[in-house]
């Protein structure tokens, strides 16, 4: 009777190392089988290389060196699979060896002509083993030689698993791809309503500025109506007079010819005596004849009229080019802003001078060695004790020669400029709750944290709770330009000329509105420029 044949899977008697068939296999702690001389290999370069020693097939770490276990029923079984199959023994070999050291062959579903141009070839060109293992520490895809010799201490996996898990990430990409789309989707419906938003929003701007033109040009018109009933007062009142002299002159014409009608007849008398009795009383009458002329003055509440009409129009135009242009640079900044993302800074004086802010000085914290003047634009140092109204007022500092402005800034942008006469000068923003009365520095520009002070002497410098920072800009003019944003946190100095010229920036969160406040060395003389 025949023994019953019990197929066993070819790759079950290959050595997970080499790729061929076990040749006196030995077993080791973890259940798996390698040839004798390929594991032994395998650990004697692990030991070289200072590796722990593991299993090449489940990667099982050993804290030693296991015993090998020859393993003779798999080794029976070897060899009688391969006496069985001899006439197929060469073709099993090399189907499980696939060459010279390949993996047995199993049917695999021919590859579509992307995946031969994406991966090129599933066979490692250097072992002829299979690419099934994933080294996610190179991101390289490899075979198992390659993973037991060289990638040994990275972080490795089936490419299946790998496959699996970038499917995983894939649709995640989609996921959260699709949740971008309908995301982008709903901002897109928010632009075409911001769109329409705007649309609606200038065609309303238009209208309403129509309105308003519309109730000046209407304004206009009711005042020329009125100009107009003044003109033909005027005129009614001199044509009145006019034909007053005309009718005037009418009758001293029919006068005249009445004269001449009867100086006819009184030429036509024969008798001496009566021609002589009639003539003295009409030689008066023509004596007595004045004429009548029309004054030019008349003429004057025209010319008087056209002059002032002249004057208030090119008043009008002037204003009106000053105002539209203003408009029409703030429309500009507007778009440029709305262009680059974000407000666009000042660069030149004229730029800074669009946020300029009109500052005069209390008289009421001024020291008592500190006189204002030039309707408190100015201030100026004596030694001697001034007779300051303010001297005993509450807000006064009384021991350092300090003077603070009466407005306070927190406008979105705020820029001013002083002059500086003299060596030493501190021009400072301050909380008004600064101290007033201590001797200590507690009163002091830029000594605490309710203050900030650029010191000018010989150099510059930033001081800020009682640190001082040098610069190393030496002073070059008088003025000096404050550039301070105050909802930002910005606060810059400038020295100012035919340009602006940098000094520096300090960065703050400004919780207060901040009084501009300075201090005077001797003989010094500070002004508040005028920026308008």
């Amino acid at each position: 009777m025949a023994e019953p044949h019990i197929p066993v899977k070819r790759d079950h008697l290959c050595c997970r190392i080499c790729r061929t068939f076990l040749r006196n296999p030995a077993t080791i702690p973890c259940g798996h089988n390698f040839c004798t001389l390929c594991i032994q290999e395998s650990w004697d370069n692990k030991e070289r290389n200072g590796y722990l020693f593991s299993c090449p097939e489940c990667y099982f770490t050993f804290s030693s060196r296991p015993q090998l276990i020859t393993n003779t029923t798999l080794a029976e079984l070897v060899n009688d699979t391969q006496r069985g199959k001899s006439g197929a023994g060469s073709k099993t070999e090399q189907s499980c060896s696939a060459g010279s050291t390949g993996e047995p062959q199993t049917p695999k579903r021919p590859r579509t002509s992307i995946e031969q141009r994406e991966s090129g070839s599933d066979i490692c060109r250097r072992h002829r083993l299979p690419l099934e293992v994933y080294c996610c520490t190179d991101k390289q895809i490899i075979c198992e030689l390659c993973a037991f010799y060289e990638h040994n201490e990275h972080r490795t996996g089936l490419v299946s698993e790998e496959r699996r898990r970038k499917q995983e990430e894939l649709q995640n990409i989609k996921k959260k791809s699709k949740e971008m789309l309908c995301k982008q989707e709903n901002e897109q419906k928010n632009m075409r309503k911001t769109l329409r938003k705007v649309q609606e929003g200038a065609r309303e701007a238009e209208d309403y500025c129509e309105s308003i033109l519309v109730t000046i040009i209407d304004s206009l018109q009711r005042h020329y109506g009125s100009v107009r009933e003044l003109i033909g007062a005027q005129e009614r009142a001199a044509a009145a007079q006019v034909r007053k002299s005309l009718m005037s002159l009418q009758r001293k014409m029919e006068e005249i010819r009445t004269r001449d009608a009867e100086l006819d007849v009184l030429a036509q008398v024969d008798k001496d005596a009566h021609f002589l009795q009639k003539c003295p009383s009409l030689t008066d009458l023509c004596e007595n004849d004045n004429s009548h002329k029309v004054s030019e003055d008349l003429l004057l509440p025209f010319e008087s009229t056209k002059a002032a009409v002249e004057q208030l129009g090119k008043q009008l135009q002037a204003f009106c080019d000053k105002e539209f242009a203003a408009i029409s640079q703030t429309a500009l900044s507007a778009i440029n802003s709305m262009q680059t993302g974000k407000t666009t800074e000042p660069e030149t004086r004229a730029e800074f001078l669009e946020y300029a802010c009109e500052l005069s000085l209390d008289p009421n914290t001024a020291h008592e060695h500190l006189v204002l003047s030039n309707g408190d634009k100015e201030v100026k140092h004596y030694p001697q004790k001034c007779s300051n109204p303010g001297a005993c007022h509450p807000e006064q500092f009384i021991h350092r020669r300090q003077v603070l402005c009466k407005e306070g800034l927190q406008a979105e942008r705020c820029y001013y400029e002083v002059e500086v006469d003299g060596d030493k000068a501190e021009i400072a923003l301050t909380y008004k709750g600064i101290d007033r009365k201590s001797r200590t520095t507690l009163s002091a520009f830029g000594a605490k944290a309710n203050s900030w002070s650029l010191d000018r002497s010989r150099t510059y410098s930033v001081s800020h709770q009682n640190d001082s920072v040098q610069l190393t800009t030496t002073p070059s003019h008088k003025r000096i330009g404050v550039y301070l944003k105050f909802r930002e946190g910005t606060l810059s100095f400038y020295e100012v000329s035919d340009r602006m010229k940098f000094l520096y920036k300090i960065e703050a969160t400004f919780t207060e509105p901040l009084y501009p406040g300075f201090w005077l060395g001797e003989k010094c003389c500070i002004r508040l420029c005028d920026l308008s």
